[in-house]
């Protein structure tokens, strides 16, 4: 028997299509790509900061932020006399990043045109990647902090976490720990809330430091010595 897919039946996908559709369509504008790379860094924006990175006339940023938001891409919070706009998630920054990944892919041997300066330490959104957070992760899974499919902190990981002051959320909706695919390195880095609480550390003790505007992370003196000391990563 030949079973036929009824409009009905075929709603739920219509409608999945045309959304994908949409979606797709808001990231197609060079603008609005500009627009959410710059938020990739993890704060908040206005529109009138959001239209100098992008290149675009403050009266023209209103319309492609309504896109932006109307898809879910990113949420705005209202302060006052102010509007500022950040990604509307930690799924969104991985989105983003998976974008890029594909946007690099070659069918040759993989080069890595990103520039230097990104490809050693970034943010991503709300936890760290590059070269940096690759040799971190492959060390943990060295020292056995993770389980071997990165997916949770193993007891031992757990007790370093929080010898280092470490704070974890044990009631987080995302995954609690996760690999997340560097699209530079080609290699894992630390996600999911384990990545994002150490990334926090890491800022509160100012082993790192960020320039609003960009998503270069700078190691400082004293974050050389505190990474050679945790993860036993010597850095020039």
């Amino acid at each position: 028997m030949n079973l036929v897919k009824t409009k009905r039946d075929s709603e739920p996908d219509d409608v999945l299509e045309t959304s994908m559709v949409m979606v797709a369509s808001a990231l197609s504008d060079p603008s609005r790509v500009s627009i959410l790379c710059a938020l990739m860094d993890g704060r908040a924006w206005t529109a009138t900061e959001l239209s100098v990175v992008a290149g675009i006339a403050a009266s023209t940023t209103s319309g492609h932020m309504n896109r932006l938001l109307s898809n879910g891409l990113v949420i705005c919070l209202t302060q006052g006399r102010h509007r500022y706009y950040s990604l509307a998630g930690h799924h969104i920054a991985g989105l983003l990043e998976n974008l890029m990944g594909v946007s690099m892919g070659t069918s040759k041997a993989p080069i890595s045109s990103t520039p230097v300066y990104l490809r050693y330490a970034r943010a991503c959104y709300d936890h760290l990647a590059g070269e940096l957070a690759v040799n971190i992760y492959e060390f943990m899974l060295q020292e056995k902090w993770l389980e071997a499919d990165g997916s949770e902190l193993t007891s031992a990981g757990k007790m370093h976490f929080e010898k280092m002051g470490v704070l974890l959320n044990s009631r987080t909706r995302r995954k609690p720990c996760c690999g997340c695919l560097d699209w530079s390195e080609r290699r894992f880095h630390l996600g999911g809330d384990a990545g994002s609480a150490l990334f926090t550390l890491f800022l509160q003790k100012e082993w790192v430091t960020r320039t609003r505007g960009y998503r270069e992370v700078n190691v400082t003196d004293s974050g050389r010595v505190a990474i050679y000391r945790l993860f036993k990563l010597k850095i020039t």
